[in-house]
């Protein structure tokens, strides 16, 4: 009986501690925790608006001020370039709608001088195969699984194949000059060939800027910034005009040559400042740490450097590209008529689509829009690539 009265003290005297708050200090009440709202979603359109369009205040009023505009342009654009728009190789009907509706029977009609300049009518089946060609071999480079040596081979014979259908003069082929290749073709083949000769030498440029030896470095420096101080209408300008009176009586270099060799320094000269600037920020210790390894130079760049150094100025990279790609309208000024040049062919001689010339603009630019385009999107995923491996 005693042992109950003392259970019941010990459990009383355990109540008024637990009231009063104990002997080390006062009980603390019981707080429930407040309910945490419920996850954002991230995937969806919703998700995507919010995240891309509406993450901020100054994002949400240049989305709207954006949308308020594209309401208010939209419905007339669409009037003139749809609705109202002629489609039909039909010059008297273009000038009854000038004004309010697009002439697009400009581009009907003069197609194939836009597409392929002053190339022979009869044989202008030869350069759309070879642009199509070398637009599917850059598609196919720009595939890593098909990094391999059959792609390197594949370049090694339709290169051959692109020039001997351009050119012509053997294998039955009418024979076509240089001066005479125009449109599209030139475009893609000067932008590819360009870009193609000017990265190995901005790399090489770029290593040089960076070298020990005095020489190399002022040889290099003063290549880029003689090129970088003058513009690509003057480089093409000399190499057009000026450089066939340096050589010997007799002597002559194709046009198309002498603009490939303008265009490529150019290119390769900005070019080299964008791969210094990815160079510059590797860390020394990396080098260092090859070197105590016994990596000789050439395997440092390789292996370690130019790896990391290239994968990080990619966005530079693709913009030099795409400026390469559109600067090669400006071959014009040198007699060799590109897309641009095609389109002042076909309608500045032709007084009745004379003044449906923003029509034709407007179709080249579609093309230069779509493959500069494509270009940034490739630098895009080369970027998310990158932004995965380096989670691993």
């Amino acid at each position: 009986m005693n042992s109950a009265r003392s259970d019941a003290s010990d459990a009383g005297s355990l109540a008024d501690a637990l009231g009063r708050g104990g002997p080390h200090g006062p009980a603390q009440a019981f707080v429930p925790i407040a309910a945490r709202p419920a996850p954002v979603r991230q995937a969806g359109a919703v998700a995507w608006l919010r995240r891309n369009l509406f993450s901020n205040t100054i994002n949400a009023v240049a989305t709207l001020v954006i949308v308020a505009l594209l309401v208010w342009l939209l419905p007339g654009l669409v009037r003139w370039a749809v609705l109202d728009a002629v489609t039909t190789p039909n010059a008297d009907a273009c000038r009854q709608v000038m004004g309010s509706g697009a002439c697009w029977g400009v581009v009907v009609e003069k197609y194939r001088i836009i597409l392929f300049g002053r190339y022979p009518y009869a044989e202008q089946w030869r350069p759309a195969i070879a642009t199509v060609l070398m637009i599917a071999m850059v598609v196919a480079s720009g595939r890593r699984a098909l990094w391999n040596r059959w792609l390197a081979l594949a370049w090694l014979v339709v290169l051959p194949v692109v020039f001997v259908l351009m050119r012509g003069g053997v294998a039955g082929l009418v024979g076509v000059e240089t001066d005479r290749w125009g449109g599209l073709p030139l475009t893609v083949l000067l932008a590819t060939l360009c870009i193609a000769a000017a990265f190995p030498l901005a790399i090489a440029v770029a290593l040089g800027r960076r070298s020990v030896l005095p020489a190399i470095s002022a040889v290099s420096t003063v290549y880029v910034e003689l090129v970088r101080g003058v513009p690509l209408i003057s480089v093409l300008f000399m190499a057009s005009f000026m450089f066939p009176l340096f050589m010997p009586q007799g002597v002559t270099i194709d046009v198309l040559v002498r603009v490939f060799v303008g265009i490529t320094l150019f290119a390769a000269a900005y070019l080299a400042e964008v791969i210094r600037g990815g160079l510059q920020s590797i860390p020394k210790g990396q080098v260092e740490a090859a070197q105590s390894i016994g990596l000789s130079y050439w395997q440092t760049q390789r292996k370690i450097v130019l790896p990391q150094a290239l994968a990080t100025v990619v966005p530079g990279i693709i913009n030099s590209f795409i400026s390469t790609f559109k600067d090669s309208s400006l071959v014009t000024i040198v007699s060799l008529y590109e897309l641009t040049g095609a389109l002042g062919l076909a309608v500045n001689g032709d007084a009745d689509w004379r003044p449906f010339k923003l029509e034709g603009y407007l179709f080249i630019a579609a093309i230069y829009f779509a493959a500069c385009y494509a270009m940034s999107r490739y630098s895009r995923s080369i970027e998310s690539d990158l932004d995965r491996s380096r989670a691993r």
